[in-house]
């Protein structure tokens, strides 16, 4: 599951931000970065809170006044509390919680691996029409904006009204 993640996270936090200047590409890195977890056989520390939150005040602290790079990198946490937002993971509290009821992650597979395939499909179909109104609401189809996008990770400051 990819869709899912990449494009609600950057629905989603657009919707509640409206901020152009944050890294939309780290947003969805974050969002998927978790994904990468299956190579372990379960969800292990990138579905924590602890290491999002953790990550939040690394860059938080590292970015001690330099402004445009925290509003840069404050993006890959972002998208990491997404990914544990749209996952379901807060509902496995041995993995969310972790290391709170002991240092063991628990059996079982990643929980965006361990649905229906039905309900996986319905999810990625979701994500790629959120991909859909992301190119429509932003301005896509215009290739300097799409370009834009692509190197800066940044949306058109002309879409806050």
């Amino acid at each position: 599951m990819f869709l899912w993640f990449a494009g609600l996270s950057v629905v989603i936090v657009w919707q509640v931000f409206r901020s152009p200047a944050l890294d939309y590409r780290l947003v969805m890195l974050g969002a998927v970065l978790p994904v990468g977890e299956v190579i372990f056989g379960g969800p292990r520390l990138l579905h924590t809170l602890l290491f999002a939150v953790a990550l939040l005040a690394v860059v938080m602290l590292a970015t001690r006044h330099r402004r445009l790079l925290r509003r840069r990198l404050i993006s890959l946490p972002i998208g990491l509390l997404m990914h544990l937002v749209l996952d379901g993971v807060w509902a496995v509290a041995e993995v969310f919680w972790w290391p709170a009821f002991g240092l063991d992650f628990g059996a079982g597979p990643l929980p965006e691996l361990d649905r229906p395939v039905g309900l996986v499909i319905v999810f990625e179909l979701v994500g790629a029409a959120a991909l859909v109104w992301c190119w429509r609401a932003f301005g896509f189809a215009d290739r300097t904006r799409f370009d834009a996008f692509l190197r800066t990770g940044q949306l058109p400051r002309d879409l806050v009204g």
